[in-house]
This record gives structure tokens, C-alpha cells and sequence, in this order.
């Protein structure tokens, strides 16, 4: 009977003591605000700090004075606490009007005062974005960074389309101007269609410079090839690698970039330090995923991309519309480290399709363009400002963002009507084109707003762009260095490449799917050739049809694997090549013998089976000598595959010409035809199948008979010779072919 007793006592204690607390902190003495407390307040200390510095009652008299209130309520909770401590375990006493909850499970409360305590955190200097949900970090990149002074005047981009017999030209910008200096971070918003990405791609000196009227300085300075190294530029689409973990990805990209000078051991650090910084410490080790490989979310993908262009410090850093999909959250963690990037001294310019408020007042400078013209340029926060001043004022409470983008879409509603353009639709009232629902039609507003900032502000700010940037002549002739540099030599280029293509591609390869394929195929043809006889003339040719369909089948395979390697490898290659990450050959090189011990794997096992399956010669040299001669076969195939693909650089197109190519080598393979015309006779020659065929015939019978299926069984330097200049001869096609996609990708 006891022990109700107590648990009971205990229930109305812990009632009394929640009771006390609610009193006391529901009628606070005058000057303390409610939003303050510090007993029992749900605010972090940075909110809390923030709250008490803001409000006009806190001074120093009413410190003191919140302190013994303070005191005094440690003083009742304590009394109160030691009554009941000696009670049976506790329920769990919670207010929901008061926003917190105590779990009382037996123990016993310290002597200490309980006000003095830290209960949501033990580290009172780390700062805290809990709006962003994001914890700060200290930066690795204080090291001194180049300051780039980005200048561009009237920049205008036009488009020619060539018809049958006339040509048009469309203007995508118009006369674009603008100045971001370090420390600022630049914004450029407006419509879908509206050239945000274009101008981008032009500030980054990317794209093709044809067609591109105005001026685009760095301090001062025209784009150079030194600027490759000073310039990150993260684009739209996450290009990555899906199979490598983000530590593998920020590490290899770590020892592409980063410059001679520094160990390996030194830029593995810079990537782990990156990988703190973005906050990726609990997804290090998981792979980036994609479409088929589940793989880490959308935001942390997104800083991957990022942390792939800070590793290298940069001085100017370039973003295409870094938070499409994502939540506002997310999206505010993302504004939040472009901030943190820009304090460093760097320059950031974005694109932003429709970001949040509280994102929006993260930018200092704003691009506002509509139909590729100059809407506004100046202050973020002083945009609004601006557009009240020629007579556009939200009529309700909404968003800058969207206030700007409905005012870049010509739409007014909700929005006030200027005096201007109110007395032209009075005016032209009887004109259905110029006016919708009794308010100016799209067209007339943004014609509107291109006049007034032409007219308002454009010429001042061209003022502006004309003042000489407060930088000397030693920072000016940096930017006239035109020798590219390069993170690494050839070797190690090499190197690093090659380890990277076998971590990724290790998944593809020993995949279930291959495996099976290859192994059903082995059995199949092992039960159909179950221990053929080559001794006597009928078994001969029944293997030598096994053969003809070895060599066939190790040429179809090879081709239509290898064809999916440079189109799908495409944004990556035009990506990191843009960043001078390494050079065409040393990928080229390691791109093509980073899939060889992968692709010797599967033939070996293919071949174990249906050479003791079928009964093929017993031999160690034998076996060995048609392995090889398989595995030659194999890598021209290959190359066929790679400048097919590196040609045509489209899937479907590729595809089409592969089947058609190796169905006419299969033919020509001799085995189906002996006796081909002359003026058609030079296509066996090209056929890889025809080689390899005659090689095996070679290997297997020419200790028996001189001719299997009427070929000679002499003869194989030729056909060697004939595989080998296609392994070569077939590389050097594609090779050639990625070099002059290069120059038309502008990378």
C-alpha cells in the first residue's frame, strides 16, 4: 500500500511543481519579454541572444533583475524537486502551451542552480542557423584568393537561323550590363526564356563567342585560358559519377585540380576538409546514385557539385539555378554557404529561378531580365524600392521574388497599375491587343519597365561602370597570362583517371546480368558441342561453325557496350574538360584501358566452359593462344564501338549504324559465303569476325589438315597484323572525333 501512496504523492508534486513553473512564466515582471526566458524556452541560445539584444528593455538594470528572478525560480524548483525526489519513478509532466516537457525517470536533480545549466547545448560558441537547419563550421579556405572584379557592358547574344533562303536572326540578350565585385554575391532572375542561363554561360566564358556583341572583363582584363583555374561554374545538372561515394568524387577531383605544389596527402585533406564544410560528413561514404542506383538526396548532391568547384578556392564562382528542386530548407542552407563563400573574398554570380523570401535577402546585388532585357541592376534590397518609385507596389503581402517574376511576366494582378500605363489603356481602350481585362497587356508592361530603367537608372549605372576598379597593374597583367596550367602531368593524370574508371564501372561489370549472360551462353554451347570430334572431317566442321560463332559473338558484344561509353560520358567530359581538369589524350588513354582487365574476366570464364565442354584440342599452349586470340578480337571490337559512338555522339544513330556494320562483318566472316565477288571481296578484309575466325581455325587444326570448311589453316601473321591495325586504326578515329566535338562543345 505503500508504494500507490508514494506514486501518487509523486503524480501531485510533479502536477504542483509544472503549476508553479506555468505561473511564473505566464505573468512576467514588466520589462522582461515572454520570448526571453531562459528556463524552460524552446529558442536556441542564438535566437535567444538575438531576441534580447533586439528588445528595447534590456538593459543592463534589467539584467540584474532577470537574474534574481531567475534564481528565485531555481530556488522554488529545487525545494520542490528535493520533496519528490525520493519518490517511485516519475511521469512524464508536459504543457503544451508552454512548448516543453520534463521526463522525470528517478533521477536526482544536481545542487546546481538549474537557470545555470545548458540544456539544448554544450558548446555555447558554435553557432547556429536553426531557421536553415544548418550548423556552422570553421572555413578551410582562408588561404589569400586572386580578387576578380567582374565588368560586363552592353552584352547582347543573337541567334542566326539558316532557312532554305532567308535568314533570321533572333536577339536571346540585350544590351546587358553589370559589375560584381569580391564579397557579393549577384543574382539573376527572371522568367523561363528569360537568357539567365545564357548570360551565365557567357560570364563564364563558356559557349561559343561568335555570336556575342559587348564587353566581358576580370579585372579589366578579357577572358583568358589562366582564368580556367580561377573560375568554378556549377551547373544546372548535377553531372556525377552514380557509383563513386561523395568522398571518392571530391577526392578525385581534389587531385585533378589542385596544383603541383601540394602532396597528395594535401589535397586528400582539402577534400575531407571540403566535405566538413558542406556539412557531408554523415553521407561520406555513400555513392552519389542516379536514375537506377539509390544514392544520396537531391541537396546533397547538390553540394557535391559544389564542393567540386570550391576545392580549388576560387575567385570567381559561377552557379546555374542551384536550388531547382529542392525544398526551401534545403534551398536556404544552399543561399546560406554562397553567403559564407562571398565573405571569404570570392565572387559569386547565380542564377535563381523562384527562390523564398529569406533566401532572397541573402543576395547583395540583383539581374532582373525579362525577354533578354535589363529589367533592373543594383541592390537587392533596394529592388523594391526602385519599382514602388515608378509606380509597381504589391497590393498584398507576397513574396519580392514573386512580386519581381509576375513584373518580368508582364503580369499586374495585385500588383498597382502606373499612372502611365493606366491613361494608355484608357487611351487605347478600343484596342483589344494592347489591353486584357482592362489592364496593359504583357507587351506594353515590359515595354514599360525596359523605358523606365533606361530612362531612370541605366545611365548611372553605366557612370558607375565606367570608374577605374581599385586595383593595380600587377593583378591586371595576371589576367593576360595565357598559358594554360595544368593540376597535374600526363602520368598522373593517367593514373588517376584509370583507378577512377575501374571504381566506377566495377558495379557494370560484375553485375548479375553479365554474369548470367555470358555463362548461360557457355553452357548452351557447351551441351550443343558436347565433346565434338575433331578427328574426323564431319565433327571438324561442326566446330568450326562453334568457332565462326566465338569470334562473332566477341565481336557483337564488345561493339554495342563500347558504343554507350562517350555519349553517355559526354556532359562529364565537356564538364571537366571546361575546368582544365586534365587533357583529352591522358582521358582518352585511360578511358580505353581502364575496361581491359574487366573485359579479359568474362571471355576466360566463357571460354573455360565451352573449351572442356566441347571438346575443343586439349592443349594449355592451345587454350592460352585462343584466349588471346579472342581477347585481340574483343579489344578491335572495342574500337569499332568507341569511334562509332565518339562520331555520331547519339545513341539511336549509333546504334542503328553498329547493327547494320557488324551484321555485314558476320556475313563476310567467312563461313556463310566462300565465294564473294571481286568488287565486294575488300569487306572481309575490314571484318574483325573474319580474323578472329581464321585465326581459331588456325590454332585448333593445323596439325591436322591445311583446310577446315575451305580455308586454309596456314596463314595467321596476316590476320594478327589485320587486328592489330584495327585496335589502333579504330582509337585514333575516335580520338580524333572527341577532339572535334571538343571544339564545337567549346570545352
Amino acid at each position: 500500500m505503500e508504494k500507490p501512496n508514494s506514486s501518487g504523492l509523486a503524480r501531485t508534486k510533479s502536477e504542483q511543481l509544472v503549476e508553479t513553473i506555468a505561473a511564473e512564466l505566464k505573468s512576467p515582471p514588466p520589462g522582461e519579454a515572454t520570448s526571453t526566458v531562459e528556463g524552460g524556452s524552446t529558442l536556441s541560445r542564438k535566437s535567444s541572444r538575438r531576441m534580447m539584444g533586439a528588445s528595447p528593455g534590456r538593459g543592463s538594470g534589467s539584467v540584474g533583475k532577470n537574474t534574481h528572478i531567475r534564481k528565485s525560480r531555481s530556488a522554488q524548483m529545487k525545494l520542490d524537486m528535493d520533496e519528490i525526489s525520493s519518490g517511485a519513478a516519475l511521469s512524464r509532466a508536459s504543457s503544451a502551451s508552454l512548448g516543453f516537457s520534463f521526463s522525470f525517470t528517478g533521477f536526482t536533480v544536481p545542487a546546481d542552480d538549474i537557470a545555470d545549466t545548458k540544456p539544448f547545448s554544450d558548446d555555447d560558441d558554435l553557432p547556429e542557423d536553426l531557421e536553415a537547419g544548418i550548423t556552422r563550421k570553421p572555413k578551410f579556405q582562408t588561404e589569400p584568393t586572386l580578387p576578380l572584379y567582374l565588368k560586363f557592358t552592353d552584352v547582347t547574344y543573337k541567334v542566326i537561323f539558316k532557312g532554305m533562303r532567308t535568314t533570321e536572326e533572333k536577339y536571346i540578350l540585350n544590351g546587358i550590363a553589370g559589375l560584381v565585385n569580391p564579397g557579393e554575391v549577384l543574382a539573376l532572375m527572371g522568367p523561363s526564356g528569360s537568357g539567365k542561363t545564357t548570360l551565365l554561360n557567357l560570364l563564364g566564358g563558356r559557349g561559343s563567342q561568335a555570336n556575342v556583341g559587348g564587353s566581358i572583363t576580370y579585372n579589366d582584363q578579357p577572358y583568358s585560358k589562366y582564368l580556367k583555374r580561377k573560375i568554378g561554374f556549377v551547373t544546372q545538372d548535377d553531372v556525377l559519377f552514380p557509383h563513386l561515394t561523395v568522398k571518392e568524387t571530391l577526392t578525385y577531383a581534389a587531385l585533378l585540380r589542385l596544383p603541383k605544389t601540394l602532396t597528395k596527402e594535401q589535397k586528400e585533406k582539402r577534400a575531407i576538409d571540403v566535405i566538413c564544410e558542406l556539412g557531408l560528413e554523415r553521407c561520406q561514404d555513400t555513392m552519389i546514385g542516379g536514375s537506377f542506383v539509390r544514392g544520396v538526396s537531391g541537396g546533397e548532391r547538390k553540394r557535391v557539385c559544389i564542393g567540386n568547384e570550391i576545392l580549388i578556392n576560387p575567385s570567381l564562382l559561377f552557379l546555374d539555378e542551384p536550388t531547382s528542386g529542392l525544398d526551401s530548407t534545403t534551398a536556404l542552407r544552399i543561399g546560406q554557404m554562397l553567403q559564407d563563400i562571398a565573405e571569404a573574398g570570392k565572387t559569386v554570380v547565380t542564377t535563381i529561378h523562384q527562390p523564398s523570401s529569406r533566401l532572397f535577402h541573402k543576395f547583395d546585388k540583383l539581374i532582373l531580365l525579362g525577354k533578354g532585357s535589363l529589367l533592373y541592376f543594383g541592390k537587392a534590397s533596394e529592388a523594391m524600392v526602385y519599382f514602388s518609385c515608378i509606380g509597381c507596389s504589391p497590393l498584398i503581402a507576397m513574396n519580392p521574388a514573386e512580386f519581381l517574376l509576375d513584373l518580368a511576366n508582364g503580369n499586374l494582378n495585385d500588383v498597382s497599375v502606373p499612372s502611365e500605363l493606366e491613361d494608355k489603356v484608357q487611351m487605347g481602350s478600343s484596342e483589344a491587343d494592347d489591353t486584357r481585362n482592362g489592364k496593359p497587356s504583357p507587351a506594353v508592361v515590359h515595354e514599360y519597365l525596359v523605358e523606365s530603367y533606361e530612362t531612370r537608372v541605366a545611365n548611372e549605372e553605366k557612370k558607375k561602370l565606367m570608374v577605374p576598379l581599385p586595383i593595380d597593374e600587377e593583378l591586371k597583367s595576371k589576367m593576360s597570362f595565357s598559358k594554360r596550367e595544368w593540376g597535374t602531368s600526363w602520368w598522373e593524370q593517367f593514373s588517376i583517371l584509370f583507378w577512377r574508371g575501374i571504381k566506377e564501372r566495377r558495379h557494370d561489370y560484375f553485375s548479375w546480368l553479365r554474369f548470367t549472360q555470358v555463362l548461360s551462353t557457355a553452357i548452351i554451347l557447351g551441351l550443343l558441342w558436347w565433346q565434338s570430334d575433331a578427328n574426323n572431317p564431319k565433327g571438324r566442321e561442326d566446330q568450326a561453325g562453334l568457332l565462326f560463332f566465338i569470334s562473332v559473338f566477341w565481336g557483337f558484344l564488345p561493339v554495342f557496350t563500347a558504343i554507350f561509353t562517350f555519349p553517355q560520358e559526354r556532359a562529364m567530359l565537356v564538364k571537366e574538360r571546361s575546368a582544365d581538369m586534365y587533357r583529352l589524350s591522358a582521358y582518352f588513354a585511360s578511358r580505353t584501358t581502364s575496361d581491359l582487365p574487366l573485359d579479359l574476366m568474362l571471355p576466360v570464364m566463357f571460354l573455360v566452359v565451352v573449351y572442356f565442354m566441347a571438346g575443343l584440342r586439349p592443349s594449355a599452349e592451345t587454350f592460352f593462344l585462343s584466349v588471346l586470340t579472342v581477347f585481340l578480337c574483343i579489344v578491335a571490337a572495342q574500337g569499332l564501338g568507341l569511334a562509332i559512338g565518339a562520331t555520331l555522339m547519339d545513341l539511336k544513330k549509333a546504334t542503328t549504324l553498329a547493327s547494320v556494320t557488324v551484321m555485314t562483318f558476320m556475313l563476310a566472316g567467312g563461313f556463310f559465303v566462300k565465294e564473294v565477288p571481286v568488287f565486294i571481296s575488300w569487306i572481309r578484309y575490314m571484318s574483325f569476325d573474319y580474323h578472329t575466325y581464321r585465326i581459331l581455325l588456325k590454332v585448333q587444326y593445323e596439325h591436322i589438315t591445311p583446310t577446315v570448311h575451305g580455308l586454309s589453316t596456314d596463314r595467321g601473321l596476316t590476320e594478327i597484323g589485320a587486328l592489330i591495325a584495327m585496335v589502333f586504326g579504330y582509337r585514333l578515329l575516335a580520338y580524333l572525333s572527341l577532339r572535334r566535338m571538343k571544339l564545337q562543345g567549346g570545352a
